[in-house]
């Protein structure tokens, strides 16, 4: 597999494609989205399994997410019936599943790694903040391991970002998966710092619409219950992007020669 290097522009842009796929099919990609918020409240209702469980899925996600893009961009319209189709490939729900355990394994061991230096530290932060009333020390102790964790964490994804795509769609084994993915997302770091900045943005500025909302006289409750559809719109187009950052990144063709082989090879 060979991964362009390409602009910085080219983050934008996929958020552009992301927008303009999802006006495609808009009900599709919002339901999609929808039900993708519902299992992110069920991890966080369920902690640890729930969250360990939906990284796990996450690769599953993924290919699922990007194939529906496909029949969006062919004009295609998505079925309930194509959803579940990319994973009845022989043997492509075990090696993303698999990808997923390996993913969520790799998250714990970083986060224990990373946060049990800092035990005593925060949990004599936690002792300060119950006596003082103010959640300002135990924050102030997780800074540093917060902080520790995202940079590791932004390896991680980058290793796993384009590999369930990979393994579903072009067969690679896991380790060239995951080898060829940390590339493309190395080669393309600037790209993708304008892609995530683009979308701290958007998020940002839904905030900011509903904290005015708020200012000028609706309670928090109903300007949180409106805000609620924007995000999940918001998380489809973030969805729908994902689609363009795969084939600018390896290629268009690629992607398509695949899944016009028969229509069923990931559909």
């Amino acid at each position: 597999m060979q991964a362009a290097f390409l602009p910085a522009t080219s983050g934008w842009l996929w958020v552009r494609d992301g927008f303009r796929l999802f006006r495609k099919q808009p009900l599709a990609m919002f339901t999609w989205a929808m039900a993708i918020s519902l299992l992110v409240v069920f991890a966080t209702a369920t902690p640890p399994v729930g969250p360990m469980l939906v990284v796990a899925l996450m690769p599953i996600i993924t290919v699922m997410t990007l194939s529906a893009c496909k029949h969006v961009e062919a004009d295609r319209v998505m079925l309930p019936s194509m959803w579940g189709k990319p994973l009845k490939q022989p043997g492509v729900f075990r090696k993303l599943f698999l990808m997923g355990v390996l993913y969520a394994a790799l998250c714990m061991v970083t986060g224990l790694i990373i946060f049990l230096p800092f035990t005593d530290a925060m949990m004599e932060g936690m002792r300060i903040a119950s006596v003082e009333k103010s959640m300002e020390p135990i924050l102030s102790a997780m800074a540093l391991p917060l902080a520790l964790f995202a940079i590791c964490y932004v390896v991680i994804a980058a290793l796993f970002w384009h590999a369930p795509v990979l393994v579903a769609w072009h067969s690679l084994r896991l380790t060239q998966a995951l080898f060829f993915s940390g590339i493309a997302c190395w080669r393309n770091k600037l790209p993708f710092l304008v892609y995530g900045a683009c979308w701290i943005l958007v998020f940002l500025f839904i905030d900011l619409c509903a904290g005015l909302l708020v200012a000028i006289g609706l309670s928090p409750q109903m300007a949180g219950t409106l805000q609620i559809p924007f995000n999940i719109a918001a998380g489809g187009v973030l969805y729908c992007s994902f689609y363009p950052a795969y084939t600018s990144v390896f290629g268009i063709n690629n992607a398509s020669s695949h899944l016009d082989n028969g229509n069923g090879a990931q559909a």
